[in-house]
């Protein structure tokens, strides 16, 4: 009997579809055990070889949890809102709904066929309207929310209006920016005016806020999309534009947010990022008044000791204050150093490091210590949303700082003494200050408290702890996303009633760039104009669907609650959540920050929603640069993009390139032809014959992705050696954390282990081979020694060591001659998670009639593998002649009387008496003669 695997793996799918295998409920005697992935973007053509490589693991873990004896919760969706599905619909000219549901179908006909224990009747997908209108109901729940922090938690906007009608505003201010009122000024306050200061108290809240602006493309383009100062689609010029914009007030949440990490299994790497993004400091905020002008620059700093070091002040140049204070001599200058600035995301303004900008704005601050004037500078790398987007810089003690003084020239103050050379600025806090006034000869860090003091003293400084995350921008210029559920009415905010949910994306055959920069929504004047009011023209980003969805799983169906409360006590927090990286300060820290805040509201009972993270590394592609023949430099004349070096990029076969690396026009040409490009995709002039101009092709190994022409399609390797095979060769690859290049050359060798594994049952030609026998001690040894082995690997996700124990024991199973029903029966249910279909189709073959998926994980028992005998060699006068198995315990007598009982020492014994039997225990055996 064959291995037939394509027929094997179709019949159990469809098998295991028709009765509900996978299906969970929500109600159950066992332990609960909540396995999730994040879920993918329905964008592009489907899967490639890299994507399922979580799905595998966490798919080998649920089924591992299921057989160990958990109702274990498993669920898939997709993330089908947002900006990937949006681009690939314009790209291809189609409506993103369109083409959402065919990705849709091709990724869930590719995840099937690769055999994965999905509960699919919990599928969600966040552009369903019966989904969304769940995401606009919490969206409206955080909208009505406040964050207290005398409670330390959110609470409803009407406590928050009770206050201001009982004592105003005085008591309550902390982290916001109201005016302060009274009781009495709050009764006086007009709606209009009572719902201005409540939006800015409100979780989630409407502010102008700069956004990068293309006027080509008539949208607004998100930070990624941008690369310098152009749109990453079509090169067009991209300035800083100020516009109504959503936001999470995410800041208020940022010390739970920094506490919850030490209550999650997280890596340590991943904490780190997400500290880092945080950025909790503690400082000092100090007003400096300025020369000849009523204004004060605020600023914040770590680093009050260093106070007598400030050289020169730095504004972010979209502050309000610069157009005070600048003088009419440097308008010009600032003006023309603004239009630069607006063309640049903040991304790059940070990042850029060997450039250097800025301009002076012909103002000057004053030092309050000792009254040195200070002037004052704009620059790109001080952003408005950190602090209070205004720092003072020691270029002796900061290296951006010091390469900014020398770029322009700026005298540098050494308060450090002999810990400043001159060449470079050293950040120290253990010099003893110099050149600082009553600071004078302490050291810096005991200083910090002293300035603070005298700074709250003079009354013009407080001592402040400052975060640098921002809080998240939560609307976007975009068509494919949530409606808000928001109607403005003379310039207010008003909620939909719940009743109205969902508000349903409106369809449209063809979309465009809103007017003034709104969404295409924006267009829609039927749909904006109500007898309320007139309807928000954004939409919400594509976080806004995946920061909830583990919790809609748990009760998809329900017409009546996003959750039902009774159903998320059950399943709890996830307990394995396998993902990338890249969300690590994204998604990650949005989806906290919503869970805190259902937790808040009562609505769910924990407020971290995962409690153990891994991530997958990536599975890196081999991308083909065809490189321009330097020798041969007349060869090829001219590319769309730049002249004479990468000529294309693109997923490249070898049959196409000749021993020597070459691609000639010819065989170029066939290429295109066969991958359906069309040649003039490719403004390439040949200027010699055919067979002499010629390009070379260059080979790296990056990350597998579409964009970059390098991806593999799993249907093919399914196709060719089956869902098994390309499981178990994908965890073989090597640990689930790490990055690792795809390469199918070792994937015969697990396709030929699924091979000896079948024939230990069945043989090719002599059918049925396994047996009721009873293993033997060895047997049952190599047995239990894998049972052990494969569920410590398991357990800590060592997959990769785990397929390499399947290999060892089938190898040392089939050099024992073992077909036994007994132990081979138990290797089919350890297998079960890694390969499912060929483990199900053997249970049964060997006559069992429950499915394997739901057998009794095997128990390891330590006596089969622990040594009760030893194999001794026995030597007849110092030369070895036998070996004889005794027992570990056995004493001298009875070792005696086992050696002289054997065959062989009786053969060399030749009828004689030994003088002494020197028997040393562990080692050997001696018979003297």
């Amino acid at each position: 009997m064959e291995y037939n695997f394509r027929k094997i793996e179709q019949e159990w799918q469809q098998k295991w579809i028709a009765t509900n295998a996978y299906k969970v409920n929500n109600e159950s005697a066992k332990p609960k055990f909540y396995v999730l992935d994040m879920f993918p973007y329905p964008s592009g053509t489907g899967l490639h070889v890299g994507h399922p490589l979580g799905y595998i693991a966490s798919d080998i873990y649920a089924r591992y949890k299921r057989l160990k004896g958990y109702n274990v919760l498993h669920p898939m969706g997709y993330d089908s809102f947002g900006l990937p599905a949006e681009q690939y619909a314009l790209e291809t000219g189609q409506h993103p709904a369109v083409t959402t549901e065919k990705n849709i179908a091709t990724f869930r006909n590719q995840l099937d066929r690769i055999g994965f224990s999905f509960d699919w009747s919990r599928e969600v997908k966040t552009s369903d309207p019966a989904y969304y209108k769940w995401t606009q109901w919490i969206f409206l729940q955080i909208f009505d929310s406040w964050y207290n922090h005398s409670t330390h938690q959110a609470e409803r906007i009407e406590t928050l209006i009770q206050i201001f009608e009982t004592e105003g505003n005085k008591s309550k201010i902390k982290n916001q920016k109201s005016k302060l009122f009274t009781a009495s000024d709050w009764k006086s306050f007009d709606e209009k005016e009572k719902q201005d200061i409540l939006m800015e108290y409100r979780l989630a809240y409407s502010a102008y806020g700069e956004v990068n602006w293309c006027e080509a493309l008539g949208t607004v383009l998100a930070n990624d999309e941008v690369v310098n100062g152009v749109s990453e689609r079509g090169g067009h010029p991209v300035i800083k534009k100020k516009m109504r914009q959503w936001y999470l007030r995410i800041t208020d949440y940022a010390d739970r947010l920094l506490e919850g990490l030490e209550k999650v299994d997280f890596s340590e790497s991943l904490k780190e990022q997400q500290r880092n993004w945080i950025g909790k400091s503690q400082g000092a905020e100090i007003d400096f008044a300025i020369n000849g002008s009523n204004q004060k620059l605020k600023v914040y700093t770590t680093r009050p000791d260093t106070i007598f070091g400030v050289d020169f002040m730095v504004l972010a140049p979209e502050l309000d204050l610069l157009n005070e204070i600048v003088s009419p001599e440097q308008r010009a200058a600032v003006d023309d150093y603004l239009s630069y600035v607006k063309s640049r995301s903040d991304r790059e303004r940070m990042a850029e490091v060997k450039q250097i900008t800025g301009c002076f704005t012909g103002a000057n601050a004053i030092n309050p210590f000792d009254g040195r004037a200070i002037p004052v500078w704009i620059a790109e790398y001080v952003l408005s949303g950190y602090g209070t987007g205004a720092i003072m810089a020691v270029p002796c003690g900061d290296e951006r700082d010091y390469n900014f003084a020398k770029h322009f020239n700026i005298p540098i103050t050494n308060i450090i003494g002999e810990f400043y050379n001159g060449n470079e600025a050293n950040p120290t806090k253990d010099a003893l200050l110099t050149q600082s006034g009553f600071l004078n000869g302490m050291l810096m860090r005991d200083a910090i408290d002293v300035v603070i003091t005298k700074l709250e003293q003079m009354g013009i400084g407080k001592r402040k702890i400052n975060f640098k995350m921002r809080d998240a921008g939560f609307s976007r210029q975009r068509y494919w996303g949530e409606p808000f559920p928001i109607v403005w009415k003379h310039g207010s905010a008003l909620p939909l009633d719940e009743k109205e949910l969902p508000l349903e994306l409106p369809h449209v055959d063809k979309y465009g760039p809103g007017p003034e920069g709104e969404g295409p929504l924006g267009n829609l004047s039927s749909w904006i104009t109500t007898p309320d009011g007139k309807r928000e023209t954004a939409t919400m980003p594509g976080y806004a669907g995946s920061s909830w969805y583990f919790l809609r799983y748990m009760d998809p169906h329900n017409n009546q609650a996003f959750c039902d409360r009774k159903v998320s006590d059950y399943w709890g927090q996830v307990d394995l959540y396998i993902g990338g990286t890249e969300h690590a300060v994204g998604h990650l820290l949005y989806s906290r920050m919503w869970t805190k805040v259902l937790f808040d509201l009562g609505y769910i009972g924990h407020d971290e929603p995962y409690k153990k993270l891994v991530n997958q590394g990536m599975i890196t592609g081999k991308s083909y640069f065809f490189m321009h023949d330097k020798a041969h430099a007349d060869t090829i004349v001219s590319y769309k993009k730049e002249e004479a070096t990468l000529l294309a990029r693109f997923k490249y076969g070898h049959n196409y390139v000749d021993a020597g690396g070459k691609l000639t026009k010819k065989s170029f040409d066939k290429y295109l032809s066969d991958q359906k490009y069309k040649t003039t995709d490719f403004d390439i002039r040949w200027d010699k014959d055919e067979e002499g101009a010629f390009i070379y092709v260059k080979e790296e190994s990056e990350k597998m992705s579409k964009s970059k022409f390098n991806v593999e399609n799993p249907d093919e390797i399914v196709d060719k050696y089956g869902a098994d095979t390309y499981r178990m060769y994908e965890m073989f690859l090597g640990p689930v954390e790490a990055s690792k290049p795809w390469d199918t050359k070792g994937i015969e060798g697990v396709h030929r282990f699924l091979k000896k594994l079948w024939r230990l049952f069945y043989d090719e030609i002599k059918g049925k081979v396994w047996t009721d026998d009873k293993p033997t001690a060895e047997e049952l040894k190599i047995l239990h020694r894998t049972i052990k082995k494969i569920e410590d690997d398991t357990e800590r996700f060592s997959f990769n060591t785990a397929v390499s124990s399947f290999m060892i024991c089938v190898n040392e199973l089939a050099d024992s001659k073992c077909h036994k029903k007994e132990v081979l029966e138990k290797l089919l249910v350890l297998l079960t998670p890694y390969a499912p279909h060929i483990a199900e189709e053997l249970w049964h073959l060997i006559g069992n009639s429950g499915s394997v998926l739901d057998a009794a994980y095997p128990l390891f028992d330590a006596n089969y593998v622990t040594e009760t005998s030893k194999e001794y060699p026995v030597s007849i006068n110092g030369k070895v002649r036998t070996n004889i198995n005794i027992a570990l315990e056995a004493a001298q007598p009875e070792v005696e009387q086992i050696v002289l009982g054997n065959e062989t020492v009786q053969k060399w014994l030749e009828g004689k008496a030994p003088k002494k039997i020197i028997y040393v225990k562990n080692k050997m055996v001696n018979v003297v003669v």
